[in-house]
């Protein structure tokens, strides 16, 4: 059979959209909240393939990750490339994307926040600690009151672990005129039991704090799911003692 030479593809772009279901048009018109997840990572996006527009690529994107955008916030560069139609600079804006709302939740009510329990330590601590397919070792550090001078990142490591220097640990919380100290550490793989590396290193700090009078009033394990808390489950005081 003959082939019809009028046969042709037509690439349907975004300009090609009524004005209303062109995502920028319909944020400026409609407000942001009135966008999908898809829509709004396509006008991060900008353009699209020969036979995709923007957002059918973000879709594509989403799919991926089962349109979970924690999942997504921990892809990276290369991970997202896989999707066709990202490219390294693409995924480059996405992911900045991704860190400025995690920041902004981070900022978000910036008056001092007093630490009253465990489930409070972590509500701090926990957008640190989100989203890292690696271990890192953050203190927060406490005034009188047991309100938060400020968060600090003490060391950083592998998948499996991180080196933590007790003299470091210290000398930020002295310089920041700290009168308590809370660890926290994560663990990618899940699981929230501490390791006999972790209660040795808590020890360590704990025993290093009563000599200085900068009390270790916790330690967590963070997991993108929950913690589990060194002092409510005893083991603070029992390796302290």
């Amino acid at each position: 059979m003959k082939a019809n030479k009028n046969y042709f593809v037509v690439s349907r772009t975004i300009p090609d959209w009524a004005e209303e279901d062109r995502p920028r048009e319909k944020l400026i018109q409609r407000g942001r909240m009135a966008l999908t997840d898809a829509e709004l990572l396509a006008i991060l996006i900008g353009s699209g393939t020969v036979s995709e527009t923007a957002v059918d690529v973000a879709k594509n994107l989403l799919s991926r990750v089962n349109h979970d955008l924690r999942e997504l916030g921990r892809q990276t560069p290369g991970e997202l490339m896989k999707t066709r139609g990202i490219g390294k600079a693409k995924a480059i804006t996405l992911l900045a994307a991704m860190e400025l709302g995690r920041r902004r939740k981070e900022h978000e009510g910036k008056q001092r926040i007093r630490i009253v329990s465990s489930a409070s330590a972590y509500e701090e601590i926990r957008p640190h600690l989100l989203d890292k397919q690696h271990e890192e070792f953050w203190m927060l550090l406490l005034n009188r009151a047991n309100e938060v001078i400020r968060a600090i990142q003490v060391s950083l490591g592998g998948v499996s672990g991180t080196v933590v220097d007790v003299k470091l640990v210290f000398k930020h919380a002295i310089e920041n005129l700290a009168s308590s100290i809370i660890l926290a550490h994560n663990h990618p793989s899940g699981n929230l039991r501490p390791s006999t590396s972790d209660k040795s290193i808590t020890r360590q700090i704990a025993d290093a704090g009563k000599i200085l009078s900068i009390p270790v009033l916790d330690h967590l394990v963070v997991s993108d799911s929950g913690y589990f808390s060194f002092a409510d489950e005893g083991i603070l005081q029992a390796e302290c003692l």
